[in-house]
């Protein structure tokens, strides 16, 4: 699932800019960067079975009657059409630009971010929109494989939490792709509530703006050039060819099986000259003074993530690989950055604080909430096990004194202005 006020990279967000704080980032080049934030407040071909046994049936050789013969008729194509119908982390590349740590009155626990929640499209149909419910959480209904995210309120709010606390890393921005003045068509994949979307409609008002998910949990209420749809972005695309000049991906959790396809397409479906931008969260959970023990129950939550995500075939270890990706699908100028983001409100720099309470209240009342399902659904672990370890990763979070942080990647790239 995907995620109002910034721009990327090529036009500035309009608001006066306020004081700025510093964070470390790597270019994949091998050069550190570092990238000034400003401080704000605010994605069966059914098989005949082997059939109903034959029946060898004990007829009298009398001559049938038109009824019997009709009725057998009937009979013969019901069973036909019955037996025809379909069968109902610790090696990550991080950065190594460290954050100043906060001193502490630990009994303080202010800080946290509230958000809102969305409701859901009326005009698509029910059956599609009520999505399955399963543990009292509902799932789409809708895709190719089974969804491990939900798509309840809960969700969304988790969701738009998320949108919150990256806008506020990026300086106020929605992404970093150096993408044109005035773009045309924009395509957002795996837009969730559809805040980053309408967002991006509202600081580029001359673009026509797209999010596709596999469920209508969009509001009604949504800027005149954006509209929403559902797709599954693993299938074949149906847009024109050439088309967008930028698309879209961010946190697309245990979503996609095969990266270089969908990196692939969409390189088809961009104008020469258009970005791709892919985000997501790597939690190989870290620390840069050694606060965070290895023997964490923050990080053995974190190696769940991971084993869970491999066991579906959605890697949550894909991130890594996305530079490659783009760059063997023939993108130029392909750039990777990996962020830092505080896990808790540890940091003395005050935007940095905010930006992990924000991360802190996503692990602790969102994110881990879903690695239930998945615990014993996926790996058929004891959920009474799952529930110790979980409110012990609760416990250690909290605390301050623990400088722990999980990578954050940004990677984008340029389809060539001439394609061969």
């Amino acid at each position: 699932m995907g995620d109002h006020n910034g721009k990327g990279a090529a036009a500035d967000p309009q608001t006066p800019p306020t004081p700025t704080a510093t964070i470390g980032t790597i270019d994949t080049t091998g050069n550190a960067s570092a990238t000034s934030l400003n401080v704000t407040d605010t994605d069966t071909q059914g098989t005949r079975s082997p059939g109903a046994s034959t029946l060898d049936l004990e007829r009298d050789v009398r001559p049938e009657s038109e009824e019997e013969r009709v009725t057998q008729t009937q009979q013969q194509q019901d069973d036909d059409e019955q037996n025809d119908a379909p069968p109902s982390v610790t090696d990550s590349s991080a950065p190594s630009t460290g954050i100043e740590a906060d001193v502490f009155d630990y009994d303080d626990d202010d800080a946290y971010a509230e958000s809102t929640s969305t409701s859901y499209l009326t005009s698509i149909a029910s059956d599609i929109r009520r999505g399955i419910e399963e543990n009292g959480r509902l799932y789409a209904a809708y895709g190719m494989h089974k969804a491990w995210l939900p798509i309840d309120d809960a969700e969304l709010d988790r969701n738009d939490l998320q949108h919150c606390k990256l806008t506020l890393l990026l300086e106020n921005k929605l992404f970093i792709a150096p993408i044109c003045d005035n773009p045309q068509n924009i395509l957002d994949l795996g837009t969730g509530s559809g805040i980053w979307a309408m967002d991006v409609a509202d600081t580029y008002p001359s673009a026509s703006v797209i999010g596709v998910d596999l469920a209508p949990t969009q509001p009604s209420m949504i800027p005149p050039n954006v509209h929403f749809e559902i797709d599954d972005i693993e299938k074949d695309w149906l847009y024109p060819r050439n088309h967008f000049d930028f698309i879209h991906g961010r946190e697309l959790i245990m979503a996609i099986r095969d990266w270089p396809r969908l990196i692939r397409q969409a390189y088809d479906h961009l104008k020469p000259g258009g970005y791709l931008q892919l985000c997501g969260s790597y939690p190989a959970f870290q620390s840069d003074d050694g606060t965070l023990p290895q023997d964490s129950a923050y990080i053995a939550m974190g190696q769940i993530f991971f084993d869970m995500s491999e066991r579906v075939g959605a890697s949550g270890r894909e991130p890594r690989n996305w530079k490659r990706y783009l760059e063997e699908a023939g993108y130029e100028d392909v750039v990777e950055r990996v962020y830092k983001v505080p896990t808790n409100p540890w940091p003395k720099d005050p935007r940095l604080k905010k930006v992990g309470a924000f991360e802190l209240e996503h692990f602790r009342e969102g994110i881990a909430n879903v690695f239930a399902r998945g615990y014993t659904e996926i790996l058929g672990g004891d959920p009474v096990y799952f529930q110790v370890l979980l409110a012990k990763a609760r416990e250690e979070v909290t605390n301050r004194a623990m400088h722990s942080w999980v990578p954050f990647y940004y990677v984008y790239g340029r389809k060539p202005e001439r394609v061969y």
